[in-house]
């Protein structure tokens, strides 16, 4: 049955992808992917006489037509893009053409490049009253952002902040975060291809951002992440607390004060 699967490859990796995204590649007919966000070894995957195409010298236009034929000749695709597509994936333009044609589609979650970047450095960005929150965005560049979500606006939350996209101009970056709110010794992290060979993760303060990124000589495939969850130690989760109860765990009545529910 003709089929497109919206393939999250993860940060690049081949790795770690996962299991159900490696089968499906390997059950494709075509596998559409991006060299320049992917390492070759996703190819791995597919199918020795499977079709493959590279979208990054491709038009919507020309994944179109492969959605045509695909309705055509009764074909599966493997669409496979960079971290998850439901992020900054481009994947709801081809949705729409993709039932237009009649074919069934599915998206398939990937791990994202905030994920790996995290885990890079070693770091978690909820911890305890700190930051539990994470606001997922990007800086205006020649993709417009609507009205009220600028960097700057975000900033004024003061929680952990993880930025696509943005690595292209890292001063007016740092001053629009620091104009939000951060203190200009909040902590970052800047990963550079992360999971690939070349992976490249530094740590500084907010005010040193801007000679970081330009020090590492990177604009794309890099993400920013800022807030002081980055660098907080010391505290402690209620959810793992002797004195905290919870569905699954109770304690003697008088010993806490926790909700049955929180977790």
């Amino acid at each position: 049955m003709a089929e497109v699967w919206f393939i999250g490859a993860g940060p690049g990796a081949a790795d770690l992808i996962t299991v159900r995204a490696s089968r499906l590649i390997g059950a494709a007919d075509i596998v559409v992917w991006a060299s320049s966000l992917v390492t070759e070894d996703i190819l791995d995957y597919a199918a020795s006489g499977a079709e493959i195409h590279d979208s990054k010298v491709l038009t919507l236009e020309d994944v179109q037509k492969i959605y045509a034929r695909a309705a055509e000749e009764d074909l599966t695709v493997a669409r496979v893009h960079s971290g998850d597509p439901s992020l900054y994936g481009a994947v709801q333009e081809q949705i729409e053409t993709v039932e237009s044609y009649g074919l069934d589609w599915e998206i398939v979650p990937g791990v994202t490049s905030v994920a790996a970047t995290a885990a890079a450095a070693g770091k978690e960005l909820t911890i305890p009253e700190v930051a539990q929150s994470v606001v997922f965005t990007r800086m205006a560049t020649r993709t417009p952002m609507p009205d009220g979500e600028d960097i700057r606006s975000f900033a004024e939350h003061g929680t952990t902040m993880a930025l696509f996209l943005s690595a292209s101009r890292p001063k007016k970056l740092q001053a629009e975060l620091i104009a939000g709110g951060y203190a200009p010794e909040t902590p970052c992290v800047v990963g550079y291809r992360v999971s690939w060979p070349e992976q490249e993760v530094r740590h500084c303060r907010l005010d040193e951002l801007a000679r970081t990124v330009r020090d590492m000589k990177v604009s794309m495939h890099t993400m920013v992440l800022v807030g002081p969850a980055l660098g907080a130690s010391g505290k402690r989760s209620h959810l793992y607390s002797p004195t905290f109860s919870h569905t699954y765990r109770q304690v003697g009545r008088g010993e806490s004060q926790g909700a049955r529910d929180d977790g």
